[in-house]
């Protein structure tokens, strides 16, 4: 099987990743730390989606967000491959 094969967009991710956040995440924009691109969640490649999620850029391939859920409804987020997280929230 190809990793081509198991890659879904960052949306397939979006329930996951409203158990930690509560705005619709998959707007927000990254800065990806690797090639310095920006793109939103939602157009991230996301793999995994059983115990978490790894959200790869779709310019580069470098792993934005690693996340994986933990017991008791605790969270794991390993941010380190994104350089800035830009969220809008309604005003």
């Amino acid at each position: 099987m190809e990793d081509a094969d198991l890659r879904l967009d960052g949306n397939a991710a979006a329930g996951f990743m409203a158990e930690v956040f509560s705005f619709d995440v998959t707007s927000a924009s990254a800065v990806c730390n690797g090639c310095g691109s920006t793109k939103s969640l939602g157009s991230l490649g996301a793999y995994g989606l059983t115990m978490g999620a790894i959200l790869r850029c779709p310019v580069c391939d470098g792993a934005l967000i690693r996340m994986s859920r933990i017991a008791n409804g605790e969270h794991w987020l390993d941010l380190r491959g994104i350089r800035v997280l830009k969220v809008r929230t309604a005003e």
